[in-house]
């Protein structure tokens, strides 16, 4: 296989269990595969170098949630909401409806703008879930154009109850036939555990459904108010819960006991429930920020994701989410960094292999037009998303 050689980078910050930032720094690139890294002077020969340019260097984005299948505009809810109207899940109905009424070619279409405006954007690895098509057909359909454009697809076939449905006969659907039709597209399953949505006894029975199917399981818990979501995640060892906006002690405590040796956990690779941030969502629904700080303080994993949707988050920029993590969260800058990659990459059970610039991961790399990963909250709103590899391919940008 060939070697690249990308030197002169004013600093490359690792997101590794050490935190590395490497100053005057040089990346070898063999194959998909980072095959070194330190500092220029010390670097191996290559058959290619790439001048960075004096950029900094960081792993590429793990967006571990997205909701990127619609079709539809729901820019007017967006605009009722700014004016004081309180977010309820029922707009999800609206993206439904336009979505069943596209094409394969033009939702697969649509799909695959978005991956791409996020690979522009850093995103190297990205999930993304059903869950606007709520009938057999439709979840089928959606996972599997899912499945052609990005790294990971989740079925939120639990998304909300359809008008006009019963709620456990709904349920029930979710459980047989919509879970076997889509099982062979996903990896993963979901329920949104909330009022107006699916109540804890229902997300109990999509939980223990996709289990028992061998799908990983994710929860969206405790994003409008105090819930079971959480609770109901820990108990069945979920990859992670996400939106997590109103926790109590006891949700604290359940998921720092799920990271009962984090240290060993990285190692190891044996993670805890991990809890998903989604503070570009936040800002949209004016719902207080995740308690991301007090998350981290207690010991627990978190991760930061975009939740690009059409009506609550419509940006996958994952800048946005760590300049916001730092300014408003009170993370640091190198918290928010690995929360973005490596804490992405744990809730999507990767972290082997992305998530962090180290020797046998695949070389997912972006590089920044500035000299240090601080520029990324210092200049928040500035697009410094400069060259980005994926597998050790120049996928976006020029250099």
């Amino acid at each position: 296989m060939s070697t690249t050689l990308i030197t002169n980078l004013s600093e490359a910050f690792t997101a590794d269990a050490e935190l590395r930032v490497v100053k005057d720094a040089a990346i070898l690139i063999d194959g998909d595969k980072i095959a070194w890294i330190g500092p220029a002077t010390e670097a191996p020969r290559a058959g290619k170098t790439i001048d960075a340019g004096h950029r900094a260097a960081l792993p590429g984005w793990v967006d571990s949630h997205s909701h990127l299948v619609f079709a539809g505009d729901r820019s007017a809810e967006f605009v009722a909401r700014m004016a004081g109207q309180d977010y309820a899940a029922g707009g999800i109905a609206v993206t439904t409806a336009a979505t069943r009424a596209a094409s394969d070619y033009d939702l697969t279409r649509l799909v695959m703008g978005r991956a791409a405006e996020a690979l522009a954007g850093g995103t190297t690895y990205l999930e993304t879930k059903t869950g606007y098509g709520l009938g057999v057909e439709e979840e089928a359909r959606h996972a599997r154009i899912a499945s052609t454009v990005v790294d990971k697809v989740t079925f939120l076939g639990a998304h909300l109850v359809p008008a006009g449905m019963d709620a456990q006969e709904y349920t029930d659907l979710v459980c047989g036939e919509m879970l076997e039709r889509v099982a062979p597209y996903v990896q993963f399953a979901d329920v949104f555990c909330e009022r107006g949505a699916f109540n804890e006894a229902q997300s109990r029975q999509v939980l223990t459904a996709a289990r028992d199917a061998g799908l990983g399981l994710r929860v969206h818990g405790n994003q409008l108010g105090p819930g079971p979501g959480v609770q109901l995640a820990v108990e069945f060892g979920a990859a992670s819960v996400d939106h997590v906006n109103y926790l109590d002690e006891a949700d604290v405590t359940a998921l720092a006991g799920s990271w009962k040796d984090w240290d060993a956990a990285r190692r190891t690779g044996v993670p805890g429930t991990v809890a998903t941030c989604l503070p570009a969502c936040d800002l949209s629904t004016r719902q207080p920020l995740a308690p991301g700080r007090e998350l981290l303080d207690a010991g627990v994993q978190i991760a930061l994701a975009s939740n690009c949707n059409p009506g609550t988050s419509y940006t996958s920029s994952m800048a946005f989410c760590v300049a916001t993590a730092v300014l408003q969260m009170h993370l640091s800058i190198e918290e928010a960094i690995v929360a973005a990659t490596y804490g992405g990459a744990l809730a999507l059970g990767v972290q082997e292999a992305v998530g962090s610039l180290e020797v046998g991961k695949r070389a997912d790399i972006q590089l920044l037009n500035a000299p240090s990963v601080a520029h990324l909250a210092y200049r928040p709103g500035m697009n410094l998303t400069g060259p980005v590899f994926r597998a050790g391919v120049l996928a976006a940008g020029r250099l």
